[in-house]
């Protein structure tokens, strides 16, 4: 991508800080969950979007982050680029959604991005770096903690700036469909569901939302000298490489199909390539669709 010297957002509410990653004092330093917990659910919930602090339950009691944030003298360069790369990816999912959310006569009111260290309160719970970024459509803000790039690249298998790009374009998906009411739906109709039954409809909002963000990266295309060659494979790459049975596979070994809430490798890069084709969020129709 040839991203520098784009706009960048306004919507950045840059909470970074803390000492190299050490929690501060009075922070828990990941509650009752073992290291091995910590890596699985960062496996497994890094796209969650809906409410991923379900998996992190026992942290809803630690103490908020206090203190001062880092200055961007003391953080390491490369976090500081990262920071003005997701902010002008932001930006365009601001012009592409208001422009395709005005044709249909809707207004988009737009999500505030939160950058975080180690920890960060937020209207869904407080909330982890091992939790990946996610949605929370209590206050519509996408929280990240950059860090997660590295184990994106280096753990999961997925380099490249694209596939970055997707990983908040997915997140910006979820906040479409909060802003055309489909998560508070979801959200509704999910306390009545069995688990099985509530674990199949979130994999039809996680795949839509993998298509939104694959309309996303089409209209990103269409700009010239924004996307470049290799770019739409990284993302289709990152949307493999964290498939429900890809990780679970890689996490224990083998897949329980039915506890699956993202859907399959195969999946998600299918339904990111249909948003990517058509560049149309009605052709993510997911919850009407036959074969996901």
């Amino acid at each position: 991508m040839r991203w520098k010297g784009r706009q960048e957002s306004s919507n950045v509410d840059d909470r970074r800080g803390g000492d190299g990653g050490v929690p501060r004092r009075g922070v828990k330093a990941g509650g009752s969950i073992g290291i091995g917990g910590v890596v699985v659910i960062l496996l497994v919930s890094w796209v969650t979007g809906i409410s991923p602090l379900e998996l992190l339950g026992s942290m809803d009691s630690a103490p908020q982050q206090t203190g001062q944030s880092q200055s961007s003298g003391s953080r390491p360069a490369v976090e500081d680029e990262l920071a003005s790369f997701v902010s002008v990816v932001l930006a365009d999912t601001e012009n592409t959604w208001t422009q395709l959310m005005q044709a249909e006569g809707r207004d988009y009111p737009e999500p505030r991005l939160v950058l975080f260290t180690d920890y960060v309160p937020s209207a869904c719970g407080q909330a982890s770096s091992a939790t990946g970024p996610f949605y929370c459509g209590a206050d519509q803000q996408i929280y990240i903690d950059l860090s997660f790039y590295r184990q994106l690249s280096r753990e999961l298998g997925a380099p490249g700036d694209f596939a970055q790009a997707y990983v908040l374009a997915h997140e910006v998906g979820h906040h479409v469909q909060n802003v055309l009411g489909i998560l508070p739906e979801y959200q509704r109709v999910r306390r009545s569901l069995s688990e099985a039954d509530a674990n199949a409809l979130s994999v039809r909002v996680e795949l839509q939302a993998d298509c939104l963000a694959g309309v996303w990266a089409h209209h990103a295309a269409r700009q010239q000298g924004f996307v470049e060659d290799g770019d739409v494979e990284e993302a289709l790459n990152a949307a493999s490489r964290i498939g429900d049975d890809t990780l679970q596979r890689e996490a224990q070994g083998y897949v329980v199909p039915e506890s699956f809430n993202h859907g399959t490798s195969a999946q998600r890069a299918r339904w990111f390539r249909e948003g990517f084709r058509s560049g149309d969020m009605g052709s993510c129709d997911t919850f009407n669709a036959r074969r996901l």
